[in-house]
């Protein structure tokens, strides 16, 4: 069996992340040896485990002695997750939660006279709802006097994006996803006004700092001059900004915009009646199916997921556009401690192969390990929303995993009569005898339900 690194895992040269068999292997590099040592003489893995700040993680040396050489000292497995998410698919609630977390893993570390190398977004997934910490390595001795090394890292990834949604009201998303290395504090200063700058926190971490950062690009000589003659600062104050960072953001709230299909769950224009019987489809396909991990398309609050959850299905992934129904969704899955985790989602804009290569940040397909979909009252804002030629339409939600129900919705229905308002008709191939022509090019129809007389549930299987 032949070990395949991991596309992503390049950037820290004490270890890289590898696949083996379908399991996550890390291996501990000759120049990361000290550094795995020092973490295993601490304990520290088994305690931030047990503390579920870190992925589970063991040593499996005796697995491994075959690939063993002077470069690979140690071999590690890491508990596989399901699904892979990345910050800028995150909703508020969520980078907010990722942000804490890390921060709390930090104090946690330094108390035992440990702390993070860096304060990358992207060493924090989402098991089912919960953060959680996935790099080993990016921990190590702490040095007294020493400061913080990921402080504008963490700004950059964490704090101004969050910053930009809660006094601007602007999704940080698309940003994101456009620079990986998250939002400049720069960048975010020169949208602020006087009345923001006006906080302490804000002028401390954004304003003071980006100031900072202006000089230290015009003058880089006299930049290094003056880190070399920082006073050296003290455990407290170190731990005091981790904390007051944590305090802070554990109050930032996202600053209340209204979305297209903010009210759809309960302003939509279908019935109760028509609500139930999808979710009677729902529980029927869920039971019968029993899919390890679904894909929820257009979940918007994730209604239909937490039925299908109940039902039998084990975990669900959400995907929607719509981000302040990403954040309901998140909010709701933490409350009812459902296996379900809610994505920003632009289906016409996936996530791309991004970051070095093209190849360090997988793309929407990519990823794709789905054994079930459900996509209901979605394809017609494809189909007719954003002119996606129907069978394309059909044809992509059907890749996305072999089971699945898709919803078909009439021209006549209020829903698409105002979507078509303004620009007319223009689809003379969106009916429904297409649509069902177009899942048996891809499959079979399976089991058919009329929600009512202009909406039609799909069960299909795929070739």
């Amino acid at each position: 069996m032949e070990l395949l690194k991991n596309p992503g895992s390049f950037r820290d040269p004490s270890g890289q992340v590898y696949k083996y068999n379908n399991r996550i292997i890390r291996i501990v590099k000759k120049f990361g040896k000290n550094r795995y040592e020092f973490i295993k003489e601490q304990n520290l893995i088994k305690e931030s485990i047990d503390s579920d700040f870190l992925i589970n993680t063991e040593e499996i040396e005796d697995e491994f002695t075959n690939f063993k050489s002077k470069d690979f000292c140690y071999f590690l497995e890491h508990e596989k997750l399901d699904y892979i998410s990345y910050p800028y698919e995150w909703g508020f609630q969520q980078l907010k939660d990722a942000a804490l977390h890390h921060l709390n893993f930090q104090i946690f570390l330094l108390e035992r006279n440990a702390i993070l190398i860096d304060s990358s977004a992207f060493n924090i997934q989402f098991k089912n709802n919960k953060p959680i910490f996935i790099d080993v390595l990016s921990i190590d001795k702490y040095v007294e006097g020493e400061y913080w090394k990921g402080h504008s890292q963490f700004l950059q990834q964490f704090l101004n994006p969050l910053l930009l949604r809660s006094l601007k009201g602007i999704s940080f998303n698309d940003w994101y996803k456009g620079n990986l290395d998250g939002i400049k504090t720069t960048e975010l200063n020169s949208l602020l006004n006087l009345k923001d700058k006006l906080s302490f926190n804000v002028f401390f971490s954004v304003v003071l700092l980006s100031k900072l950062e202006m000089k230290n690009t015009r003058n880089p000589k006299a930049a290094l001059k003056k880190i070399n003659e920082k006073k050296p600062l003290s455990k407290n104050s170190y731990r005091g900004l981790l904390i007051q960072l944590k305090n802070w953001i554990k109050k930032l709230t996202p600053l209340k915009t209204k979305t297209e299909w903010d009210s759809y769950s309960i302003s939509n224009t279908y019935e109760k009646e028509q609500e139930n019987k999808k979710i009677q489809v729902i529980k029927k396909f869920s039971n019968k199916i029993k899919p390890n991990l679904m894909a929820d398309i257009g979940c918007n609050d994730g209604l239909y997921s937490f039925e299908s959850l109940k039902a039998g299905c084990k975990k669900a992934v959400g995907f929607d556009i719509d981000i302040n129904a990403i954040d309901r969704a998140y909010k709701n899955s933490l409350e009812n401690n459902f296996n379900f985790l809610p994505l920003y989602f632009n289906a016409t804009n996936p996530s791309a192969k991004l970051g070095w290569y093209e190849k360090e940040r997988e793309s929407f397909i990519d990823r794709l390990n789905f054994d079930a979909v459900i996509a209901l009252a979605f394809e017609h804002h494809l189909a007719l929303g954003q002119n996606i030629p129907l069978e394309d339409t059909v044809s992509w939600i059907m890749k996305i995993a072999k089971n699945g129900l898709i919803e078909y919705v009439e021209k006549t229905d209020e829903t698409v009569k105002r979507m078509l308002s303004l620009k007319g008709d223009i689809f003379p191939n969106y009916n429904q005898n297409n649509f069902e022509k177009n899942i048996l090019l891809n499959g079979k129809i399976v089991d058919k339900t009329i929600i009512s007389k202009t909406r039609v549930i799909y069960e299909f299987e795929t070739n």
